[in-house]
């Protein structure tokens, strides 16, 4: 696998914008912080939940994902939004996720790896 079999795109949510047929804030476009080689994978399942007598909790169902870029890639911050743009799998294509964490980084980093969970599936199998 290649970072360059797929094109990735990490985008922040834009400022708010007038919208002046009704007078109300609305969220703006989104800003593109990166689009370029970059590969998703599924990161072996869900996590683990634990459940405290008496407490609610959510059932951890739906899986993890990790997303590799190049280290001169910016960092992604939590809660931005990657789009798989292009990928050899036509299922990925148009499919989305949220950053769950900033991007790790070391010493002995050769690529970037950053946690995500899917938001929107895409594409057409």
């Amino acid at each position: 696998m290649l970072l360059s079999d797929e094109t990735v795109r990490i985008s922040e949510p834009g400022p708010q914008v007038l919208d002046p047929a009704t007078g109300q804030y609305v969220p703006g476009p989104a800003v593109v912080n990166y689009e370029g080689p970059g590969l998703h994978r599924a990161s072996g399942g869900p996590g683990i939940v634990l459940r405290l007598e008496g407490q609610l909790y959510k059932d951890d169902g739906d899986g993890r994902y990790i997303l590799l870029t190049p280290l001169a890639s910016p960092v992604a911050a939590e809660g931005n939004q990657v789009t798989i743009v292009k990928s050899k799998d036509p299922a990925a294509v148009g499919r989305t996720f949220k950053i769950l964490d900033p991007g790790e980084s070391g010493a002995m980093a050769v690529v970037r790896m950053t946690w995500m969970r899917i938001e929107k599936a895409g594409g057409g199998a």
